[in-house]
């Protein structure tokens, strides 16, 4: 991986406090995994950045090779990589997710 790839990542993780790497673009998700993760983050009213990885191989194989995880999506919050498709699903329907998007910092629906 290209210490730009590796930069460009960096540079979306820290100037935006959460990104989705997915699959098309949060309006029209292409893949069914990238659509529920944004339909949660939907769900609980956290703004968030969709980086689609599928206008740019670079960044497909590059956020792969910088977590270390093999499948898109990935979600991160300021900066913290906090896992895929199941992860994410799995801490929403257990309010671990929101509990940690409220710690973080990130207003959400709840809180509106």
């Amino acid at each position: 991986m290209s210490d730009d790839v590796t930069a460009r990542i960096e540079a979306d993780i820290k100037s935006n406090p959460v990104v989705l790497y997915m699959k098309g673009t949060p309006v029209f998700p292409q893949c069914g995994f990238s659509a529920r993760v944004v339909q949660i983050l939907s769900h609980v009213g956290a703004p968030f950045k969709g980086v689609n990885v599928l206008e740019d191989m670079e960044i497909r194989e590059g956020i792969k090779a910088y977590t270390n995880w093999p499948t898109i999506p990935q979600l991160y919050v300021q900066g913290e990589f906090v896992g895929g498709c199941d992860i994410v699903m799995e801490m929403f329907q257990s309010g671990e997710l929101q509990a940690m998007l409220k710690e973080k910092g990130i207003a959400t629906k709840a809180e509106a």
